[in-house]
């Protein structure tokens, strides 16, 4: 059976943006070009409403692309249970409040039983400063924290 990965929404901004001469910023695009054309077909995609919110904001043509990519993803409910911990990781734990959107993806990513969570947010959610206090209030809640990575991470042999 496929591992199940949550599609947080710089994947697919990623995946779609124009080119550029930023140096890090194409070298996510040439990641996640390479993790998403030949490597997404072994797991099952999820994604939730956030993301869905998220890939509608901006650029028209790009928001097109992006929900397209998105189409491939089942659709999670975002339920009580994944709200509560996503309350708890801003009101608690690490996350500021600016951040609770990035909160609720980590919430129901875990509280959907994801094996991982595909995102280029460092500073909010694969930050490695953050991911033992995540664990911790997701663990406290009756949830398996999904491993937190960036397609790099996930691009295997």
């Amino acid at each position: 059976m496929p591992q199940k990965v949550y599609i947080e929404t710089t994947i697919v901004s990623y995946l779609t943006a124009r080119k550029t001469s930023d140096l890090i910023a194409s070298a996510h695009q040439e990641i996640t070009n390479e993790w998403w054309n030949n490597h997404r077909r072994h797991y099952d995609l999820y994604a939730s409403q956030f993301v869905i919110i998220e890939a509608q904001a901006g650029d028209a043509d790009l928001s097109k692309l992006r929900l397209d990519a998105l189409s491939e993803a089942t659709l999670l409910t975002v339920t009580d249970d994944a709200l509560e911990l996503g309350r708890t990781l801003v009101k608690r734990g690490p996350l500021p409040e600016k951040a609770q959107t990035d909160a609720f993806h980590i919430a129901v990513a875990a509280a959907s039983g994801m094996d991982f969570l595909l995102t280029w947010n460092c500073k909010h959610i694969a930050n490695a400063k953050m991911q033992n206090e995540i664990r911790r209030l997701c663990t406290a809640i009756g949830f398996a924290t999904p491993v937190i990575c960036t397609p790099e991470e996930l691009l295997g042999d």
